[in-house]
């Protein structure tokens, strides 16, 4: 079912133009890590791209699938840089979410008691903590020269939640299996 309020509706859609545009965008810095030499943050970028498209088609699918026609603005960093200024962006651009957007968003969804967007905010929002933890963590390591050190990422496909090598037995935002991650 759609959002009965025009507002959370604004903000679903806000918000399914910003995870789209942050989807490509990190496809595109994966393949510059990637060819600057640093293989496991090309597939961090890669995972994370995958859970914002999870954030993406969670927000369509509280829209209702509309249809019509929306101009969005989404706030994103175009253009490809060197990997250390790409991992500030996907920083910036994550630390927005978390300290801006989302909890906005959330409280409007909670205000206007709209229980399915107030479900995607909060799966984004806690999946977004995370990334920018883990850009951090990519950008210290890229400063040094060096890549990060992992064996997979895993995505709850439900959430977008984001995890190094071992997925928990169930999701810590939505509960889902670990059988269900997406393994990169």
């Amino acid at each position: 079912m759609a959002v009965k309020n025009a507002m959370t509706a604004d903000f679903l859609r806000s918000a399914y133009g910003g995870e789209s545009m942050a989807n490509m965008r990190y496809h595109i810095w994966g393949k510059m890590a990637e060819k600057e030499g640093f293989p496991n943050i090309g597939r961090l970028f890669y995972a994370i791209a995958y859970a914002e498209e999870v954030h993406a088609t969670n927000h369509f699918k509280e829209i209702g699938g509309e249809t019509k026609d929306y101009t969005v603005t989404a706030g994103g960093v175009f253009g490809v840089g060197k990997t250390v200024d790409n991992l500030q962006g996907a920083i910036d651009g994550e630390l927005h979410e978390v300290e801006q957007m989302y909890p906005v968003y959330l409280n409007a969804a909670e205000f206007q008691n709209e229980p399915g967007a107030k479900r995607s905010f909060h799966f984004a929002l806690e999946a977004e903590k995370i990334h920018a933890e883990l850009f951090t963590q990519a950008q210290n390591a890229a400063k040094e020269g060096k890549d990060m050190e992992f064996e997979s990422v895993l995505i709850c496909p439900v959430c977008g939640h984001t995890v190094l090598d071992n997925a928990p037995d169930n999701c810590p935002i939505c509960g889902a299996k670990k059988e269900m991650y997406k393994k990169f």
